[in-house]
């Protein structure tokens, strides 16, 4: 009888909890827009924040009510910025696909380090030893531990040798890493860019040979040989104007440190 009396009390107790949240969910329940749904259907579904809203969700709710753009979601492309245009009865616009480019070509047995690390595998960790630049000579160098590797979403970024490498098949251009990266080397560079500075240092040409093999010097010589004028040299370090580079990849050919980097088209 204790055995059965258990039973039928459980059972009215769950009975009754049922009741109870069917009567919560209907007092409690908020109509969620049929744009927002639409919306959301529609999105990548990475979650990744890219957007600049927590989830995807959140941004689906900022499109339906007007308070986000619609070619927002990054992972989506032009595919999903389309598609939410036409829920919400607005142009798309031209949003442009990016990647991202990690500044530093200082790979193992290239660049000089102070001492051997010894610690937590953490960029930010390693930034606390050596004046910020952890075993590094080089103060903009790559530290190599991955916590840009760890925060992307989509497995895009790797630790090649000792410095970060992206997988621009894989990058939808989230920036996630650059978040990450304590030294601010990771940039955003156009999906269709094929070449790019893997240099990040603003020291003088003379200090950057003592230390790494790579690091662009700013002899200038990229400069005066781009036929397209897309080149200046500031503080030192070449930068490619990527509004009006050619894609030639004269500029990787004529470098003499061979920092800059040529992608495939």
């Amino acid at each position: 009888m204790t055995v059965v009396s258990a039973i039928i009390i459980l059972g009215a107790l769950g009975l009754l909890f049922g009741v109870l949240l069917v009567i919560a969910g209907k007092v409690f329940y908020v109509e969620k827009d049929p744009k927002e749904e639409a919306v959301r259907a529609v999105l990548a579904g990475a979650n990744c924040g890219a957007c600049g809203y927590p989830g995807c969700d959140g941004y689906a709710a900022a499109v339906a009510k007007g308070e986000a753009p619609v070619n927002g979601c990054v992972p989506g492309g032009a595919a999903a910025a389309t598609a939410i245009g036409e829920i919400m009865g607005v142009s798309a616009g031209a949003a442009e696909a990016s990647v991202a480019f990690v500044q530093c070509s200082g790979s193992c047995g290239h660049t000089k380090k102070k001492f051997e690390y010894e610690g937590l595998t953490s960029c930010l960790a390693a930034t606390r030893l050596g004046g910020g630049n952890g075993a590094n000579v080089c103060p903009a160098g790559c530290l190599g531990f991955g916590d840009c590797a760890a925060a992307c979403p989509f497995d895009a970024m790797h630790i090649v040798d000792g410095i970060a490498q992206v997988d621009r098949s894989k990058c939808v251009g989230c920036m996630k890493c650059a978040a990450a990266c304590p030294k601010k080397l990771i940039t955003k560079v156009p999906a269709d860019s094929t070449n790019a500075v893997g240099c990040n240092s603003n020291d003088k040409g003379a200090q950057v040979t003592k230390y790494c093999d790579f690091g662009c010097i700013g002899c200038m010589k990229c400069k005066k040989e781009c036929p397209a004028d897309a080149i200046t040299i500031e503080n030192f370090l070449a930068k490619i104007d990527q509004t009006k580079c050619q894609h030639c990849g004269h500029c990787a050919e004529v470098c003499p440190r061979k920092v800059i980097h040529t992608f495939g088209e």
